[in-house]
């Protein structure tokens, strides 16, 4: 009787082991996840892009990441909103079409309607 209940305690620990092991791999890949992140940042562009994640460089231009993001209509647009922590501010296209250089930085979301 003592080896039945130490059988099935030792498959039970097993199992627990098992599970423990499952969810320490879960998290250490979700804290891998977080870091490349961070190592390597990015900035988000909304909007008829093919990608909405641009990864950023020092130097990195609103005009720049736009084209890296591969804007997708046939339309120009007609609004650019740049968020940088929190603050957003409206830019006319037309202004980057007259070869205005506007520098990005990580973190930034770009918004094009």
């Amino acid at each position: 009787m003592i080896l039945a209940v130490s059988g099935c305690t030792t498959n039970s620990a097993a199992r627990l082991r098992e599970q423990n092991a499952f969810l320490a791999g879960q998290n250490a890949a979700l804290r891998q996840q977080a870091q490349s992140a961070s190592v390597f940042p990015a900035v988000s562009v909304i909007g008829p892009v093919e990608k909405a994640s641009v990864p950023w460089v020092a130097g990195l231009t609103l005009t720049q990441a736009i084209a890296t993001a591969k804007y997708l209509d046939l339309n120009d647009p007609q609004e650019i909103i740049l968020t940088r922590q929190g603050e957003s501010a409206k830019l006319n296209p037309a202004v980057l079409l007259n070869g205005a250089v506007i520098p990005l930085e990580a973190g930034d979301v770009v918004e094009i309607h």
